[in-house]
């Protein structure tokens, strides 16, 4: 089965599947070693783990995909990420499903914010018109070449006309023919109950770090028929807290004594990166050279 319609399956599945964000190649793989399923990866834990910058819109459609395209190479399960705003008009967004598609994502999200787009916990947003969003979403589903890649409508319509206008956005995205389409902000368990009566097809939930306060809980979105709950900034913070810590251990004690059990352990980090299989695959391929040249040097020998 391939990845994508794996990322599909899980999707359709009963229960909730829970897809924790990845900032990088390692963190997707630390991500996939603890037995998840699925993961995201978002332009908040890009921005800050690629230019240490909050997430404002300061990066391009290339440079999200070479970053997509080294997270979805380092891990064999379905990756999802965030598209921003398409990065321009339909031309960008065909170049953009076309580029995404090809690094190796399960899905994407689109979202109807003004360019350049802001994190949606933010303030300071302000959307286009549903039909210039429209005209968007048309290009990313045109664009595809897999029918199994997920194109995902996030309307931030909530933060500025409320959730009325969000859903109705929402409702038209879905008659485009959108796979899902999701209003951004609404993450109160009432909202999201209503969420799931009004909008067709399935919803993600979302418990972001850049949300100060998380409305709902895991257990009462799961109850009220979420189909993925996900964490797209948990590994930042994570890793903020850690090396932050490890680096004041050091500066303060000149040892790592105190944080020593949160520093892995040299064996389970090379069985992390893989190192024993990397190197039984170059010793194959050794393997291979030799046996061809010792074929030919016993031909001439005899």
């Amino acid at each position: 089965m391939s990845i994508r319609k794996n990322f599909r399956q899980i999707i359709a599945a009963p229960g909730m599947a829970l897809a924790p964000g990845a900032y990088d190649a390692l963190s997707a793989r630390i991500i996939e070693a603890q037995g998840f399923d699925v993961m995201v990866a978002g332009g908040y834990a890009a921005m800050g783990a690629l230019l240490a910058a909050p997430d404002t819109g300061q990066s391009n459609m290339r440079d999200y995909a070479d970053h997509y395209g080294r997270i979805c190479g380092a891990v064999n399960i379905p990756v999802y990420v965030d598209a921003d705003t398409g990065f321009g008009g339909p031309n960008n967004v065909r170049q953009m499903v076309r580029a995404f598609e090809a690094a190796g994502v399960a899905g994407l999200f689109i979202s109807d914010q003004v360019f350049p787009n802001r994190c949606g916990y933010m303030a300071g947003k302000a959307v286009i018109s549903a039909e210039e969003m429209m005209t968007k979403l048309k290009a990313a589903l045109d664009a595809r070449r897999d029918p199994d890649l997920v194109i995902v409508a996030r309307s931030d319509a909530l933060g500025v006309e409320g959730i009325d206008a969000a859903i109705e956005r929402c409702q038209m995205y879905m008659e485009l023919g959108c796979d899902m389409a999701k209003p951004m902000g609404a993450d109160a368990i009432d909202e999201f109950k209503r969420v799931l009566r009004e909008v067709p097809g399935p919803q993600l939930a979302n418990l972001s770090h850049a949300n100060a306060n998380w409305k709902s809980s895991m257990q009462d979105l799961e109850k009220a028929g979420a189909a993925l709950c996900t964490f797209p900034s948990a590994a930042l913070f994570a890793a903020v807290g850690g090396v932050a810590r490890a680096m004041k251990a050091l500066k303060d004690h000149h040892s790592f004594e105190t944080v020593q059990s949160e520093l892995s352990p040299l064996n389970d980090y090379y069985e992390l990166v893989g190192l024993d299989r990397q190197n039984a695959t170059e010793n194959s391929y050794l393997a291979a050279a030799r046996a061809v040249i010792e074929k030919r040097t016993g031909a001439r020998k005899g």
